[in-house]
């Protein structure tokens, strides 16, 4: 069992940067893939980025690649995003994610945060 709690939400001016954190629970959070996804509305959630076990490889979607960072301290049960050069189309509530089998896919997932959201205005 795995709780996740983020922190970092909020307005940011187009441009700017933003940090997202997720905190978990339990012993045995490098047995987890973790990853970020956003729901933006109207939309269907959509993959943001994902970080392996170990925080030795990581995957970002096109559409944030260059701009977004994904990473992880196993010894703090802590894995965060650091979003830069965000741009209005980035307004999305944000939720971190642990998967056992890992993937891009929101269904391989199988303990979510609360999902704050992140507003960019132009």
């Amino acid at each position: 069992q795995v709780h996740l709690v983020e922190s970092g939400g909020g307005l940011v001016q187009a441009g700017g940067s933003r940090r997202l954190s997720c905190a978990a629970s339990g012993r045995t959070f490098s047995t987890y893939v973790m990853g970020w996804f956003r729901q933006a509305p109207g939309k269907e959630r959509e993959f943001v980025a994902r970080i392996n076990r170990t925080g030795a490889s990581t995957n970002y979607a096109d559409s944030v690649k260059g701009r977004f960072t994904i990473s992880r301290d196993n010894a703090k049960n802590t894995v965060l995003l650091q979003m830069n050069s965000l741009k209005p189309e980035d307004t999305a509530v944000y939720y971190c994610a642990a998967s056992l089998r890992g993937g891009s896919n929101y269904y391989s997932y199988d303990y979510w945060g609360q999902g704050p959201q992140v507003t960019v205005s132009s």
